[in-house]
């Protein structure tokens, strides 16, 4: 575990200051959500007609979220692709409507980490000190958008390739997906169809790695509420502890 943590990648330090202007004083969050659209020619906010947005247009083509993962880890969450606004930020699920960091302050999933960092609550700050406490992230696609929605399907298809080697390096026991969305296009790869996916563990594995999917925490995703991500994330948790996973194949 002795091993560096990743910092905010460059381009998402870029960004930063390109918009510097429109962070809140207090609390260093962007007070206008810009976005910009599939072909990154046009940029909505502050700045939208002036030569900083155009290059912060330019920047996001490659801006990301680095992985934050390790080995050995008991869960590595994938999501579909970073938000712009997490890549300003530099956090994962960093914008306050998203349920994420709310849910899994409130679930038996993070008590050893909240009680070894001495917080009641996680924030989107303390993403990269989960490491340490057995919690990594990752995307299936790391092209920033505002929205999942704005990926092509050929991006995500082409995007297990990769996941799947991340997960044979780092082997962490479970890979959690936020949402059926993104996990359909890795069981399309392993299994060959596209049956209806059910939340839960899955009979699928990647290696010694099992798989679980949870509902997507982001704000928009209305089916689900705070209590019910919460449950997942303990379901989640009370998997890991009872230790019904397949033993690792060393």
């Amino acid at each position: 575990m002795a091993r560096a943590l990743s910092k905010p990648s460059r381009a998402s330090s870029a960004l930063r200051s390109v918009f510097a202007d429109t962070l809140d004083a207090k609390t260093g969050q962007p007070s206008i959500h810009g976005r910009c659209d599939d072909d990154y020619d046009d940029c909505i906010g502050a700045k939208s007609m002036s030569e900083s947005a155009n290059v912060a247009c330019s920047e996001l083509q490659t801006a990301t979220m680095a992985d934050l993962l390790i080995a050995g880890l008991d869960v590595a969450f994938v999501s579909i692709n970073p938000a712009i606004y997490s890549v300003l930020r530099g956090h994962y699920f960093a914008r306050r409507s998203n349920k994420f960091w709310p849910c899994i302050s409130r679930s038996n999933l993070t008590m050893r980490a909240r009680r070894g960092l001495g917080v009641e609550t996680l924030e989107p700050e303390n993403d990269r000190e989960l490491l340490l406490y057995g919690i990594g992230f990752t995307d299936l696609v790391k092209r920033a958008t505002a929205r999942a929605a704005d990926l092509a399907p050929r991006e995500l298809a082409a995007g297990v390739d990769t996941l799947l080697e991340k997960i044979d390096r780092h082997r962490p026991r479970v890979a959690c997906f936020h949402g059926v969305t993104g996990y359909r296009y890795v069981h399309r790869e392993l299994v060959g169809d596209s049956a209806d996916l059910a939340l839960g563990l899955q009979d699928v594995c990647l290696g010694s790695t099992r798989v679980f999917v949870v509902p997507n925490p982001s704000g928009a995703n209305a089916h689900f509420t705070r209590a019910e991500q919460t449950g997942w994330y303990d379901n989640l948790s009370t998997f890991l502890e009872t230790k019904q996973h397949r033993p690792r194949q060393d």
